[in-house]
């Protein structure tokens, strides 16, 4: 079950200046390579007691300062973060044999940005939204359904469904990031950033793959 990746070379003079220019190459790649939900990242967190804990979530949104996710605040990661902000990403494109991995803080994006970003969600999604306290233990699926229909019939389609107080943003400032490039025989390109002391900027290591 094992691959040999065939790719072009990864180069420090071919990195752009910061972590998240060279991500806007990558993602435009993986985008303009037809890969499935190229914003698909797996976000791990930790309890306060050490114990891992990951799941997969979409990126909404990505500029200079960090990505951006959407969540119940309640939810396992939500309090997880708010325990500990560190978090860290991966992005795993085999299609095109990279990943991403960043390791950085998270914390809560603007009530503003939030609102924004809900009038811009499906009908459907805004409902379920309110329908599920995300990682609570729940009887059945059919009280799930029921929550939504109640929901549905409360707010049906045309009209604005307000925005959940415990459902927002969180934008990942990144401390790494590790841009991976596969090769043959293991021979991997292994690039990470890693922000400069007192925040001078960006250096650049090489890594054994």
């Amino acid at each position: 079950m094992r691959e040999q990746y065939r790719s072009a070379v990864l180069d420090e003079k071919d990195l752009a200046a910061a972590p998240m220019d060279q991500f806007a190459r990558w993602f435009a790649d993986a985008v303009a390579g037809g890969l499935h939900e190229p914003n698909a990242m797996v976000v791990s967190t930790a309890t306060p007691q050490g114990g891992p804990s990951a799941r997969t979530v979409l990126l909404k949104h990505f500029d200079a300062d960090g990505f951006v996710f959407y969540t119940n605040y309640g939810s396992r990661k939500g309090r997880e973060l708010a325990a500990n902000p560190q978090v860290a990403l991966l992005f795993p494109w085999h299609r095109i044999a990279r990943q991403i991995i960043v390791t950085g803080t998270a914390s809560r994006i603007d009530r503003a940005e939030t609102v924004a970003y809900f009038r811009t969600r499906p009908h459907g999604s805004q409902l379920g939204a309110w329908a599920s306290a995300q990682s609570s233990v729940i009887g059945s699926r059919e009280e799930l359904t029921s929550r939504y229909e109640q929901l549905a019939a409360r707010y049906p389609e045309g009209t604005e469904v307000p925005v959940p107080e415990d459902w927002g943003g969180y934008r990942v400032a990144p401390g790494t990031a590790e841009f991976w490039q596969g090769h043959e025989n293991r021979l991997h390109d292994r690039l990470r950033y890693v922000r400069g002391e007192a925040g001078s900027g960006w250096c650049v290591e090489r890594l054994c793959p």
